[in-house]
């Protein structure tokens, strides 16, 4: 259904190999479960040694629920190759202490799969997480689309000083 493949938006990607219908459940987010406080750890270890290095992915913690995340650093997890868009054709969803990608729309061969990694607005880091999914409605930056209005809302008001 997937493989994966250099991507245009960033380092590699995951392209679909048939149509995918809406509503399809097409990989799972695999890795270790690991504590909240755990997650922090690593990713900052990660930030630290990787951070010279844009072309490479940095994070794969993904967030479980209030108490676990999943560490996708492990090659044998390819969702990890999933990019970013402010246009996505997929969504995550958590059910039964697992993380899937489904599509959220109709898929087609050849397409690369991205979600919206709901990254939370920060006007002190948002500028680290620059955007590069090139769709016409691309905001620059990996912001939650569910933030965009409190990202224009700033950028206004930062534009008039």
């Amino acid at each position: 259904m997937w493989k994966v493949k250099k991507s245009s938006i960033h380092g590699y990607g995951i392209v679909s190999t048939t149509d995918i219908k809406k509503g399809t459940k097409i990989i799972e987010y695999k890795g270790e479960k690991i504590t909240k406080k755990e997650g922090d750890r690593r990713s900052e270890l990660r930030i630290k040694r990787y951070s010279n290095k844009p072309s490479k992915g940095i994070v794969y913690i993904f967030e479980l629920n209030k108490k676990y995340d999943i560490d996708g650093t492990p090659h044998y997890n390819k969702a990890r190759y999933i990019n970013h868009s402010c246009d996505p054709n997929c969504e995550v969803e958590i059910t039964s202490g697992k993380i899937w990608i489904s599509a959220i729309r109709k898929v087609k061969k050849g397409e690369e799969l991205s979600y919206d990694y709901g990254y939370e607005f920060d006007k002190e880091d948002y500028k680290d997480h620059v955007c590069k999914c090139g769709k016409k409605k691309c905001i620059g930056y990996i912001i939650s689309s569910d933030d965009w209005k409190k990202f224009n809302l700033f950028k206004k008001k930062y534009k008039k000083k």
